[in-house]
């Protein structure tokens, strides 16, 4: 048949190599140092050979102080220098290591990360890391740094005691606050890597190697203050995410053997088993309603505004409320594989496909602050030894350089705005399988569409029976609804249903086979029948100007279609119609609105594709289509220079899923391969939500453009006072943390309902 079935192809058969990017885990906030502490894109997998070795194993760390990409860069260039280590695995949400190697043991790798200053914990192979409890520090460490920075710039300033006591006062202040970042500073330069503890101990140990003490304590009292509260800033993005993980309860009431309730963790709880909600309470798992009926606020998964009812049959998820009645329920899904956390999997994953933005800055960065310390020496050298100037002048302009010229905004400015805007489409009901699809879909200037479950409800009833054969009279409906009820074709069901309260017992079917795009066939009592549509008719060269003439009277009418036929020839005709969803009409406008073309690709017949896309205001319909048609659709309106999106939710609509630059899957809930191929997967059936992705997407992609001129232009701004001899190190760290604060609210916005 045509249009639906709920099956996707394999997202590595795409054609564009952005939507191959390597995923991450979601990070987990901690304090270390801010830039670093925002930057959770980068990639997870590290593959430091082609292929594992036949007798390499996977070995899991839990590494307590791995808590950003800055770690994370120096156990990978670290472990890639070990012989025998070929793949590395980096979750930073649960700061898990996981190294493929063939090593005799683990004692090498333990030993290697040893050397970084972190300890690495050998996990069991099959149990889960439990989640990092957060790290609670004592406030007075930094309250002492602050009293310190402040008592040794006012004894300086008014010369109140010998330069020692401000030295020894500065020191205090240095170490209470900032040993951490020097220990950090250390190690990345015994590794060679240059990050912003690196360059912030630099300049610090440059301010006392000058004399300059209480500017020395101000700069590493200010930069802890920074991070810290950069870090708390940035968690509210991270807890937008996180938040998710809550939504289940930890328990659940369960029917035991022999007969009683009994409150259960619903770790434990097997599939099958029979669960009780009580109106008020938050559903702990997947399942099938057995018994009862409510309504269900369904939100927090699908982003529906309104309740929905369920009843005998209806799918309920974990982490749904149950509103009016009580229900049971059979369960379907384990905890670890339920919708949610299957969501929650896909936006922790999604964190890693790094946006092009991302990779700008990735690859800006990478050069930028190299650059930036050649040019510091440059300054602090070239002046005095070429023309004359005073040392300690220019020493001085360049360790503001140093500071001032941290690439933390920059690189902050980039995830906190895509972390931010995943976050708000899981609030819609959109799992966004990526910043990549974030960014890119405000590209988007045309819009395929399938018809059925798409644009329809996909749930047909069977309108029109037309007996083409009169000696088949009796039979054709059986037969049709033999064949038809092994399909899961909505146009098949239809039929299947029709003939329910026909028949007694349904006929076998033997050497079935489902024909793509045209309908299916099978042998009944030894002969061989076709249920199919008007091309499958042409295909078998069983037509007339008759049967045409019927067929097209039918179709004008926006009706689906179906014959019955054998060798000789046709033996019963069905018309199947759909109804078109009020929230298509609402969508399709909101779209237009958006300045998108819109294109339905179906493989129903033409007229019944006029008729639905006249009902719902799309632009151009495209009828009788295989599911190669639609890929060459999509290639077409590629050809013309459109960049393409194409909503689809069946396996006759994968192959356009795949090329479009975002391909979109309807009604997610519930349905695994939507989840895990989908680039966008909306949670329900409703079309809206696509006009509401690409205005997040264009508001994302605006956000993005104006933090990375906001910290430029500020960088470039003070820069250039820096070099007239006017800016000083402390205001050097409150430019930096001012630009890095503007950017990361900035980038919050997009959390606003």
């Amino acid at each position: 048949m045509s249009d639906s079935q709920h099956t996707h192809i394999p997202k590595a058969e795409h054609d564009h190599s952005h939507k191959l990017q390597p995923v991450q885990k979601h990070e987990h906030g901690g304090h270390g140092d801010s830039c670093c502490s925002a930057k959770v894109a980068a990639p997870s997998l590290i593959k430091l050979s082609e292929t594992p070795t036949a007798g390499a194993r996977l070995s899991s760390f839990r590494i307590d102080a791995m808590d950003c990409p800055t770690e994370q860069t120096l156990i990978q260039n670290k472990l890639g220098k070990l012989a025998g280590v070929q793949q590395l695995e980096f979750n930073l949400i649960n700061r898990v290591l996981g190294v493929t190697h063939d090593l005799p043991s683990t004692a090498p790798i333990i030993e290697a990360i040893k050397s970084l200053g972190m300890v690495a914990e050998p996990l069991e192979q099959g149990v889960e890391a439990p989640a990092p409890a957060p790290e609670k520090k004592p406030w007075w460490p930094l309250a002492l740094s602050g009293v310190g920075a402040l008592a040794a710039e006012v004894i300086h300033f008014t010369n109140a005691a010998p330069n020692w006591v401000v030295a020894i006062i500065a020191l205090v202040s240095i170490l209470s606050g900032g040993l951490s970042t020097y220990k950090k500073g250390w190690i990345a330069l015994k590794n060679l890597s240059l990050n912003i503890n690196a360059l912030m101990s630099i300049a610090v140990t440059g301010a006392i190697l000058i004399g300059q003490w209480p500017e020395a304590a101000m700069v590493m009292f200010l930069f802890t203050v920074a991070e810290l509260i950069e870090a708390k800033s940035l968690d509210r993005a991270r807890n937008a995410i996180s938040g998710l993980m809550q939504m289940t309860p930890e328990q659940a009431t369960v029917q035991q053997a022999d007969g009683r309730w009994v409150e259960q963790d619903v770790n434990t709880i097997e599939l099958g088993a029979r669960v009780r909600v009580r109106p008020g309470e938050r559903i702990g798992l997947d399942g099938e309603v057995v018994s009862g009926s409510s309504t269900i606020d369904q939100a927090p998964i699908t982003g529906e505004s309104l309740p929905v009812e369920k009843t005998l049959g209806d799918k309920v998820f974990a982490g749904t409320i149950n509103q009016a009645g009580s229900l049971e329920f059979a369960v379907t899904a384990a905890a670890n594989n339920s919708t949610l956390a299957r969501i929650i999997h896909a936006v922790e994953q999604a964190q890693g496909a790094r946006a092009p933005t991302q990779r700008f800055v990735d690859s800006f960065s990478k050069i930028y602050t190299p650059a930036v310390f050649i040019l510091a020496l440059a300054v602090a050298v070239i002046p005095p030894l070429f023309m004359g100037a005073a040392w300690f002048d220019w020493i001085y302009r360049a360790l503001v350089l140093l500071v001032v010229a941290c690439p933390c905004a920059l690189v902050i400015s980039i995830p906190v705005t895509i972390v931010s805007g995943l976050a708000a489409a899981a609030r819609k009901g959109i799992l966004v399988k990526g910043g990549v699809y974030l960014e890119g879909g405000y590209k988007l200037d045309y819009l395929a569409l399938d018809k059925t479950g798409t644009i329809t409800h996909g749930k047909p009833v069977q309108t029109d029976y037309l007996s083409l054969d009169p000696t088949a009279d009796e039979l054709a409906p059986a037969i049709a609804a033999a064949l038809a009820g092994r399909s899961d074709h909505p146009v098949s069901l239809a039929i299947a249903n029709a003939a329910v309260d026909k028949q007694s017992a349904p006929l076998v079917v033997d050497n079935f086979e489902a024909l793509a795009g045209r309908g299916v066939r099978g042998d009944i009592n030894g002969q061989t029948y076709h249920l199919g549509n008007h091309r499958l008719v042409e295909e078998l060269r069983l037509c007339s100007p008759a049967l045409e003439e019927k067929l097209f009277a039918l179709e004008k009418q926006g009706k689906s279609v179906v014959l019955l036929l054998d060798k000789s020839g046709p033996l019963a005709l069905f018309a199947v119609a759909d109804t078109v969803k009020d929230s298509s009409r609402e969508a399709i406008q909101q779209l237009h609105e958006l300045g998108i073309k819109t294109l339905m690709l179906t493989g129903d017949n033409v007229h019944t594709a006029q008729a639905i896309a006249a009902q719902v205001g799309i632009d151009e319909a495209k009828g009788d289509l295989l599911p190669t048609d639609k890929l060459q659709a999509i290639e077409a309106l590629y050809a013309q220079g459109h960049h393409v999106g194409m909503v689809g939710d069946g396996i006759n609509d994968a192959p356009a899923l795949a090329r479009a630059e975002i391909g979109f899957a309807m009604a997610a809930a519930g349905t695994d391969t939507a989840i895990e191929t989908a680039d966008v997967a909306l949670m329900d059936d409703d079309l809206r939500k696509i006009p509401a992705f690409i205005r997040l997407s264009r508001q994302t992609s605006s956000i993005l453009k104006q933090n990375i001129a906001l910290a430029l232009v500020i960088k470039a701004i003070f820069l250039g006072v820096t070099f007239a001899g006017i800016a000083t190190m402390w205001m050097a760290v409150f430019a930096d943390m001012g630009v890095s604060l503007l950017v990361v609210f900035n980038g919050l916005r997009l959390l606003r309902k």
